[in-house]
């Protein structure tokens, strides 16, 4: 059976992968945040899973704003990536595993999430910019498979933090239940705390954020509680991102520990972090934990 290894939970701001793309990451402005991931790239590289479900949010990229799901699945053989204005990042197209994406579909739908499928999706910088986050180097394929989670927290109404963390543990259920021995991976991406538009343009709230950071491993219930409100009150119009970061962590189930994490502002107007988690049950194939 399949099994959930470890999630990851990171900021997904286009201009990291701008930076690794042209060669920044040792400037003065972005070393301090390559630095911080170092020691969670090494534990990733030694504890590579097959498969990548990644939750994500797309930017009216592929999504019209005429029509915004409040969650989708990529089932797609593979994704292209996708042109945002600037060219398409040099990044290798997204291998996709529709076998477990139609699984991972049938098995919510059945718990009464109403996911849409995409059988066709151009993939953005909300899930392209965390792959180069885990993986810098992939050279001319990524080291593993993908299957896009949308969540739209662009139109309102958003679902809400608490809907999110439902989602992620029936699809934890959902993972888990797949009859092939594969090692999933789970991310959440986006946050932390920004706004960039209207009057509170530039809003970052430390203090919001390392509440979440420090709760989210072992009380996201209490992040459940929260209202979309009050996610846009504390951490921004764009910061309700972190809702994401619950369907990572409601898939990853109760025995986690916490591997790194790190915290960076600012980045292009953003509060960026990384938090990377074990699952304690977890077969690493013999590989000890960092």
């Amino acid at each position: 059976m399949a099994e959930v290894i470890w999630g990851l939970a990171t900021s997904h701001v286009p201009a990291i992968g701008a930076a690794m793309d042209h060669g920044k990451t040792q400037d003065d402005y972005w070393k301090p945040l390559f630095d911080g991931y170092a020691p969670a790239r090494r534990w990733m590289a030694e504890h590579r899973p097959d498969v990548a479900v990644i939750v994500y949010n797309d930017h009216a990229n592929a999504v019209d704003m005429d029509l915004v799901p409040t969650f989708g699945i990529g089932t797609a053989e593979s994704y292209e990536v996708a042109d945002e204005g600037w060219g398409p990042r040099p990044v290798p197209t997204v291998i996709g595993d529709p076998e477990l994406s139609e699984h991972l579909v049938r098995e919510l739908v059945d718990e009464s999430f109403d996911i849409a499928t995409f059988n066709r999706l151009k993939v953005d910088h909300g899930l392209t910019v965390p792959l180069s986050v885990y993986c810098p180097d992939p050279g001319d394929a990524w080291p593993c498979a993908v299957v896009p989670v949308l969540v739209n927290v662009l139109q309102y109404p958003q679902p809400t933090a608490a809907r999110c963390l439902a989602l992620g543990e029936a699809l934890g259920r959902a993972i888990r239940s797949y009859p092939k021995d594969i090692k999933v991976a789970v991310f959440g991406t986006g946050g932390m705390s920004h706004q960039l538009a209207g009057a509170r343009a530039g809003l970052i709230n430390s203090r919001f954020d390392r509440m979440f950071l420090e709760k989210i491993e072992h009380d996201p219930e209490a992040l459940a509680a929260l209202s979309r409100e009050e996610y846009i009150e504390q951490a921004g119009t764009e910061g309700i991102e972190l809702i994401m970061w619950l369907v990572m962590r409601g898939a990853l189930g109760d025995g986690i520990t916490r591997i790194h994490d790190t915290y960076h502002v600012p980045v292009s107007n953003t509060a960026a972090a990384l938090a990377l988690f074990q699952v304690n049950a977890a077969d690493l194939g013999g590989q000890a934990a960092a």
